[in-house]
């Protein structure tokens, strides 16, 4: 069994459901994938030890953070690419693009032909990141906090880390 990025998307939009109930379905939706490949995600995920199975589904946070700070980031190296049209990522959202000084360096941005933003293509975790990020502010900001680790700099993964651990805690 090997993790693919669709499952850690999938993982995160659990933590931000948190005990609110849902369905395959519905989760499908929100994402933008279809209820079998959440199911096949949600599967490989309890065999990982990510989540686990009791009256529902619960994400086990201590793992899941220890896999984000620890291995995402040589795990899912982003592709970093062409100057683009997108939503901005990583060190760029909103969520931390405020702690850095502004600079005039082009922003990641995610590839989208919605975004508003003109930057540099940073591959998402899957490529529906920027659908299910528009659908959920929540969401777009751990998206964000991934990248962040994913493919920033030391100071910016530091941040990052520092809020995955106080969102999952």
């Amino acid at each position: 069994m090997e993790l693919k990025p669709q499952d850690i998307y999938v993982v995160l939009k659990l933590v931000v459901l948190r005990n609110e109930s849902w369905t395959m379905q519905r989760l499908g939706e929100s994402l933008g994938l279809s209820a079998s490949r959440v199911h096949d995600s949600i599967q490989k995920l309890i065999k990982a030890g990510l989540i686990r199975k009791d009256k529902g589904y619960k994400v086990i946070s201590a793992n899941l953070k220890e896999l984000l700070v620890h291995g995402i980031r040589f795990v899912f190296v982003p592709d970093i690419g062409e100057p683009c049209r997108g939503m901005p990522t990583a060190s760029f959202a909103p969520l931390l693009a405020e702690s850095f000084v502004a600079s005039s360096e082009l922003p990641h941005v995610w590839p989208d032909a919605e975004g508003e933003v003109r930057g540099i293509s940073f591959s998402p975790l899957h490529k529906n990141a920027p659908k299910g990020a528009r659908n959920d502010a929540e969401l777009y900001e751990l998206l964000a906090l991934v990248d962040a680790v994913r493919g920033g700099r030391a100071r910016e993964r530091n941040m990052a880390i520092d809020q995955l651990k106080q969102r999952l805690s």
